[in-house]
């Protein structure tokens, strides 16, 4: 049986459907009662989570929804009623009314509920590591499948568990700038050599890209394969990306003669380009041994150069 399914997998793989055999692995860890949350860390760390099964897993991930299936109705009725009294109290505090827009919503109800809303809500947005935030949450309620009640619910709760992430390793940002330059260097050094003498290398929206964990910058469809990382803690990855980002469009970067050019080059990656960044990223970081090590060390971890 293990030398079947081995050969099917390869198969699979030479013919491109790798995802055949993914899919039917995620299956069967749904299927464990309770849910085996360890198990399906480690699937969101080796594989890309199945688009169908994206939300569960993500709640399941958050503790949004408990590892016990028949609590999960109690559950969300609770979660969805904190939902509304978040929502109403910023209404009350005339923070927020109907022209609100909601991925804004979402991230001043987050706020409010993690107590760290200031008086001037509306100021304290426009802060880099908010704004990047906002940006994440625009991207994720442009991929949802629709904005029905239950949903909006789900939305909100999985940008939470984002924003909670980010949140961990806002201490973290200065290494993985220091890490990702050193890293460039090693991988690249003409482009890194090129990068320092137009002074880009230093003024490179690290910070709001990390904050972001990519949104807007690369495609929605594809940075959600990050996403799927980042939703066990794995923040790491988002050096990679930005590395492989980098070298993916260096030639074009090669001919800019200043930062202005360089980002307008990186603010202009297409979707195909996109696809290609995300892929190259998660097989680079895969290859580092990451995986390895955030099994053996599922806290945030030190970044080794």
């Amino acid at each position: 049986m293990i030398d079947e399914r081995n050969f099917r997998s390869s198969y699979y793989e030479k013919v491109g459907f790798r995802s055949v055999e993914e899919k039917k692995s995620l299956e069967m860890l749904l299927r464990d009662r309770p849910f085996d949350k360890a198990k399906l860390k480690q699937f969101c760390l080796r594989f890309t989570v199945p688009a169908m099964y994206r939300t569960l897993v993500w709640k399941i991930l958050f503790g949004i929804i408990p590892i016990y299936e028949e609590s999960h109705d109690f559950v969300m009725k609770q979660r969805t009623q904190e939902y509304h009294d978040l929502k109403e109290a910023l209404r009350n505090a005339k923070v927020a009314d109907n022209t609100t827009k909601q991925h804004q919503m979402f991230v001043m109800m987050w706020l409010l509920r993690s107590r760290r809303a200031k008086i001037d809500m509306t100021l304290q947005l426009e802060t880099q590591m908010l704004k990047a935030m906002c940006r994440l949450a625009e991207s994720l309620w442009s991929i949802s499948e629709t904005e029905i009640e239950g949903k909006m619910v789900d939305m909100y709760w999985i940008l939470s568990g984002f924003l909670d992430q980010v949140q961990k390793f806002n201490c973290e940002i200065e290494r993985l700038r220091e890490c990702m330059s050193s890293m460039l260097e090693k991988e690249d050094k003409e482009l890194h050599n090129h990068l320092t003498s137009i002074e880009c290398l230093q003024i490179l929206p690290l910070e709001s890209w990390f904050y972001s964990c990519f949104a807007g910058t690369i495609s929605d469809c594809s940075i959600i394969k990050i996403w799927d990382k980042i939703s066990v803690g794995a923040y790491r990855i988002l050096v990679f990306v930005a590395i492989v980002m980098l070298t993916t469009t260096r030639r074009c970067i090669l001919r800019c003669n200043s930062a202005d050019r360089v980002l307008e080059v990186i603010n202009n990656i297409t979707e195909e380009t996109s696809e290609v960044i995300v892929n190259k990223a998660i097989e680079s970081w895969q290859q580092s041994g990451s995986v390895s090590l955030y099994s053996q060390n599922p806290t945030p971890y030190t970044i080794n150069t």
